[in-house]
Formats: C-alpha cells, sequence, structure tokens
C-alpha cells in the first residue's frame, strides 16, 4: 500500500473498491449525501442562519422531554464543550432551549422550542420531496426496497 511514503498506485482503485463492496460504508455515505443535498435545499427565510450537519446531528438524540447536556453529548459522541456550542447556536436560531432539569434543580435539560417542534416537522416533510426526487432517480420500486430493507435494519437494531 505504502512505500517509502508514497501510496502504491493502485491503492485509490482498491479502496473505492473495498468501500462499494461495504453495505454499512455506502450507508454512511449516502445518509451524509442525503443530509448535504436536504441541507443545500431547504428553504430558508432571508437572515436566518442555515442549519449545519453538526447542528441536524444533535436532533435525534434530544427526547421530547428535553435531554441534559452531558448526556447529548455521550450520545453523539463529542465533547460538553462542543455540545454547548452547538446548543448555543441553535438557541440563537429559536430551535432549542435550556430548561431547569424536572429530576435535578441544579442541572439544565435541551429542548425543543414550539418553534423547533414545528421544524422539526417541516424538516420531514422537506425529506419526503427530497426522497421524491431520488425516487425519481432510482425508480420507485428501488425506492421502496430500500425503504423497507431500513425499516427491517432498523427495527432489529433496536430490538437488540
Amino acid at each position: 500500500m505504502c512505500y517509502d511514503g508514497l501510496v502504491d498506485p493502485s491503492f485509490p482503485e482498491e479502496l473505492e473498491a473495498a468501500k462499494r463492496a461495504s453495505t454499512a460504508q455506502l450507508l454512511f455515505k449516502c445518509a451524509r449525501l442525503v443530509n448535504e443535498r436536504a441541507l443545500a435545499t431547504l428553504p430558508l427565510d432571508a437572515g436566518t442562519p442555515r442549519p449545519r450537519p453538526a447542528h441536524m446531528a444533535l436532533f435525534p438524540h434530544i427526547d421530547l422531554e428535553g435531554t441534559r447536556p452531558s448526556e447529548l453529548a455521550r450520545r453523539v459522541g463529542v465533547s460538553k464543550q462542543a455540545v454547548g456550542q452547538l446548543v448555543d447556536e441553535l438557541e440563537a436560531m429559536g430551535v432549542v432551549e435550556r430548561r431547569p432539569d424536572p429530576d435535578d434543580g441544579r442541572a439544565k435539560r435541551v429542548a425543543f422550542t414550539d418553534a423547533g417542534l414545528r421544524s422539526i416537522l417541516d424538516g420531514l416533510a422537506h425529506l419526503r420531496r427530497v426522497e421524491a426526487e431520488l425516487a425519481e432517480a432510482i425508480g420507485e420500486d428501488a425506492m421502496g426496497a430500500l425503504r423497507e430493507g431500513l425499516l427491517a435494519l432498523h427495527d432489529h437494531l433496536v430490538e437488540e
């Protein structure tokens, strides 16, 4: 692969073939590409900052009743400082707020605002539009099979 600090000229082709042979790698890459497309085509008001992928990565980890920042950091696999920065930015956008934790008066929870909850539903509607475009590109049958396969995989992984 490497010799004297140089990459073997055949390595890039070998690496790409290995990536294309990995279902998990394809899933990761396609998820990133769909996320990028969805964010890039998101209709926004002038003056409203566009959410970044890092912001979107937090959303699935915020429980409806709110989640402590330390737990968000654990779930996402980043530092508490990184989560704090993202939460600050999402607060400035009006998407989340820090609320007192009813289980511990010293702690805070990050929770969606009413506007944040509406934006989640709007975001899911936008994703359905992106998915419809992708279904046109790869075919309805392929898109349906992909969805069914992902649902089966999801349910299996959640049950474990």
